[in-house]
Formats: structure tokens, sequence, C-alpha cells
């Protein structure tokens, strides 16, 4: 009789990358949905646009290589790439600013390395510095204040399908402009903490809104943990360097941003669960995840700071990208049957 001599594993997990990707998805929902009721239907339009773009763009470039296009767009990556992207951008960016950053993200920072799997960089992220470098005023005076803030209701579906599509309207100005993580940065070297937080994108709340979006995201998160799909490596230590520098180089409110602002402002949250675990890109061993999270929480810090920029989410996952296969060549841990485990570059090594 003869007999089975399959290698091991011999079980299968439950999760297939679709499912995963779908489950990444899902958990995105509480902080669209709090995104679109502070500051209206933008995001929720420019959602929908980045994830018809990611998937046509997709099949384009699948057809292209005459590759079986359902079979690699049921994997969900595509529509991750649009969701984060959609999500990433301002709500009232114009149409073609997210058309450009989405099909540019999946066709050269994804498709030209090989499809799924074999991109060194986040997608997403390569997308929205794309556009984030070239078109810089779109990029920062698009952003909608919320109707805590402005005390009066912002702009409806047909207007903010007006704006993105047509730019056409005259009551825009009225409740857009900059995030409070960049009023606070540009404007604290001319008046006091106190001074500031009484202007009119903050007003008496924390973040103008944006605190209950990255606690959307914060919820979202802890889902992915929970169900692990992630683990806590990368975005605790990320929060924590973070934290840490705040702390440390920025304790005085009257010269740099406080650390309120720094957790709970800008795409902090959304960057620490969702971008910077990037599965592909990030860091696969226990101690160079908590490197890798580190050092995204330091350069965030330190572009926020210094830099011209006042998010540097896409910014900072980027550059740890580009450390991450050095962070695990001398992170590995010990092989099973091992002593010591096998870490470094040899020559000949790719």
């Amino acid at each position: 009789m003869a007999l089975l001599t399959l290698s091991s594993p011999h079980t299968h997990g439950p999760n297939r990358t679709s499912r995963i990707m779908l489950t990444v998805a899902l958990a995105t929902l509480p902080g669209l949905a709090v995104m679109t009721w502070f500051f209206g239907f933008g995001t929720l339009i420019n959602t929908v646009l980045a994830v018809v773009t990611a998937l046509f763009s997709e099949a384009l470039v699948l057809k292209l290589r005459k590759y079986p296009v359902s079979f690699f767009l049921k994997d969900n990556t595509a529509l991750v790439t649009g969701l984060l992207l959609g999500l990433a951008l301002p709500p009232l960016a114009p149409w073609w600013i997210t058309v450009l950053a989405t099909s540019f993200a999946i066709i050269f920072a994804k498709q030209i390395y090989g499809g799924m799997g074999n991109n060194p960089f986040n997608p997403a992220m390569v997308g929205y510095a794309l556009v984030l470098i070239s078109f810089p005023v779109q990029m920062t005076t698009n952003w909608v204040t919320s109707f805590q803030v402005t005390g009066s209701e912002i702009a409806g579906f047909s207007e903010a399908l007006s704006i993105i599509f047509t730019g056409s309207s005259s009551a825009a100005d009225a409740f857009t402009g900059a995030t409070p993580l960049d009023q606070y940065k540009h404007l604290i070297s001319k008046e006091t903490s106190d001074e500031l937080l009484q202007r009119n994108t903050f007003n008496g709340w924390l973040n103008g809104g944006w605190e209950w979006v990255n606690l959307a995201f914060l919820a979202g998160g802890l889902f992915l943990m929970a169900r692990r799909i992630i683990t806590w490596h990368i975005p605790v230590s990320m929060l924590v360097a973070l934290s840490i520098c705040s702390l440390i180089l920025g304790w005085d409110e009257d010269l740099y941003t406080p650390l309120s602002l720094h957790l709970l402002s800008g795409a902090t949250m959304l960057g620490a669960f969702f971008i910077a675990t990037d599965p592909v890109s990030a860091s696969t061993t226990p101690t160079g995840k908590l490197i890798y999270g580190a050092g995204i929480g330091v350069l965030l810090y330190v572009i926020r700071t210094w830099g011209a920029y006042p998010d540097a989410v896409a910014f900072a996952v980027l550059l740890m990208n580009f450390a991450a296969p050095f962070i695990d060549a001398y992170t590995q841990p010990r092989s099973y049957g091992h002593s010591k485990p096998k870490r470094g570059l040899k020559p000949g090594d790719k």
C-alpha cells in the first residue's frame, strides 16, 4: 500500500487573503462613518471613486499581463488600497487627484513589481506621497472644518459632488481649509496655545472632530488585533515612540504641537493600525516589528515638527519600508533545533 508523503503543515488555517483584506476593509467602516458624520459626504464620495479606480486599474494591468482578472481581483487587495487612499485624501480633493493617486498606487507601486506580495513599498502611501508632493495646494486646502467648529451645516451630498467633480461652489471657502495639525504648527509661533485653541479651527473642541475620527480608527484597529489579523507590535511601538518624542521634545505647548494633537489628529490611528501594518512592506519578525513601528513614530514626530508637511504618515511609512528588509535580516528569531538565530547578511545574499 502506498504511503501518503506530504510535507507539513498538514492543516489549513481559516484565513485567506481575500477574507483578511475584507476584514480590514470592514474595520475601517467606523472611521469612514465618523468622518462622513463630522465632515460631510466628500470622504465617502472620494472613497467610492478610489475603490472603483483601484479595481479598474488592477483589472486593466491584469488583462495586459494576460492574467485571469476575476481570480486576482477577488483577493480584495486592490479594494483595500483604494479604501485607504480614499480615507487619507482630503474630503473635497478634486476627482483627478483621487484617480491619479489610486491608479499610480496600483500600476506603479504594486503591479510593476509583480503584483500582490511583491511590492516593497506600501502602494497607498506611494500614491498619496505622489499627489502630496506634486499638488500641495489641493492636498492641504481641501480639508473640511467640522460642523462642531463652524456651528453651521457642512456641504451636502450634491454640493460635495459638485465641488469634487467641477470645483464650482461659492460656499466652499466657508467650510474648507487646513487641518488642526497644520493650523497649530504654523500659527503657534505667533500666538500662545490658549489663544490658538480658541481659533475657528478648534473653537473649544479638542481637535475639531478629529479626535472622534481617530478613536473610531482605534476601535477598528483593536478589532483587527482581536481577530489576530494584525499584532500589537507595530501600532503600540509607533504610538509609544510618538508619545515619548512629544513628551520629551515638545513639552512646551506654546512652542510645539501638544501630545493630544499628535495622537488624536490627522492620520495617526489610521496609520498605526491600517497603513503601517501592511504585511508585505512592513517588518515581519517580532523584534523587527517593534523597531519598525518605533522608527515610524520617531519619523512622524520629526517631520511633523520640523518638516514642511503637517502630517507625515506617508513619508514615515515609506522611509521605514526601505529599512524593513535590513531590520528583518538582523532580528531573525532562533529556529527550533538551533542554539543561535541566523542573523545578518552574508556575501551573495539577495
